[in-house]
């Protein structure tokens, strides 16, 4: 009876085992369902007053009024691509602002070079001054500060990059050498200039797409766009969509000049920017055939691009302005063996 009884209690379960079997007992935390934010960096190239600021300024806008989280970066040394969204107001650059902070002991902050309008978040790198530097090595340093104030760690949905395409130093090909973006876009519209600009951003993604890069084009704004298509041929010759045709309207000519933002959801040209930003967010990545020079000649029209004309290779007389003497030279020629 007391073997029975001590077997009986050895076969009770102790304090220690009571804890164990409460704690399986607890079900697993349930899977978190929230995405994790996803940043795509997206640099957006044209030749210089081709408009590629304006479209930011009021791209960024509308993806701000349609809930997503936008940094929009300038990277142009002129500093202009804030100022539409800023109403013309300047904005303090990196560069400036590093240099002026450094030179009094202190670090440049978050709220130092960087602000914010009605969702959009904005800043711009800068520039040296004419002759004082160069700017693409000037991109080059500010993105290594922005490196040190937390770009990696950043939750944005969408940041834009403004760069010049018409300047060809290394420094504003960073973002297509580096990888720094998942892909590119093009702004141009129906002249031989811009479509240039746009060939040569073309060029150098596939450049380096060969090299291992992985950098698309996602495709091409026409901007001012008069209908003339030549814009539109040259997206389909290249291999690029067009994302979005904005017209060559005085009502938009006359709010730009007057910093107004165009791309509000319930103005005029709302559904425009709407459409931009939706073609945006989902443009693959394409890998471009860039043309030759006379292909992109052969988009317009012969008279636009004086076609036709006969290169006639100039002379030694031409060059020297007079008739040349043909005088016997005094080399020593020894007939073969």
């Amino acid at each position: 009876m007391t073997l029975a009884l001590n077997g009986a209690a050895l076969r009770q379960p102790g304090p220690q085992a009571a804890l164990l079997r409460a704690e399986a007992a607890i079900g697993p935390d349930p899977v978190a369902t929230q995405a994790r934010r996803e940043t795509q960096i997206i640099a957006i190239y044209g030749k210089g007053g081709i408009g590629k600021s304006f479209t930011l300024a009021n791209l960024s806008y509308m993806l701000a009024q349609q809930g997503r989280k936008v940094l929009l970066i300038g990277c142009d040394p002129k500093s202009d691509t804030t100022s539409l969204l800023f109403g013309g107001r300047a904005c303090p650059t990196i560069i400036e602002t590093s240099t002026r902070k450094k030179l009094a002991g202190e670090q440049v902050a978050i709220g130092d070079v960087c602000f914010k309008r009605d969702g959009v978040f904005a800043m711009e790198l800068g520039g040296p001054e004419v002759g004082r530097g160069c700017g693409g090595r000037g991109i080059i340093h500010g993105f290594e500060l922005l490196e040190k104030l937390g770009f990696h760690e950043w939750g944005f949905d969408y940041v834009l990059l403004d760069f010049l395409g018409d300047v060809v130093c290394g420094g504003f090909g960073l973002p297509i050498a580096r990888d720094m973006c998942q892909k590119v876009i093009v702004v141009g519209s129906n002249d031989l200039q811009s479509l240039y600009v746009a060939n040569n951003v073309c060029s150098a993604v596939e450049y380096f797409r060969k090299l291992g890069g992985n950098v698309g084009v996602g495709g091409l704004v026409i901007n001012k766009d008069d209908g003339t298509g030549e814009a539109q041929a040259f997206a389909q010759a290249v291999g690029i969509p067009v994302l979005a045709s904005i017209p060559a309207d005085e009502d938009i000519r006359r709010k730009s000049a007057n910093y107004e933002i165009i791309g509000r959801p319930d103005g005029r040209w709302g559904s425009l920017f709407a459409m931009l930003g939706e073609n945006v967010a989902t443009a693959a990545p394409h890998q471009p055939r860039p043309l030759s020079q006379d292909g992109l000649l052969g988009l317009f029209k012969g008279e636009a691009v004086g076609r036709g004309v006969v290169l006639e290779p100039a002379t030694h007389a031409d060059m020297c302005g007079a008739a040349i003497v043909d005088r016997p030279s005094l080399e020593v020629v020894y007939d073969a063996a």
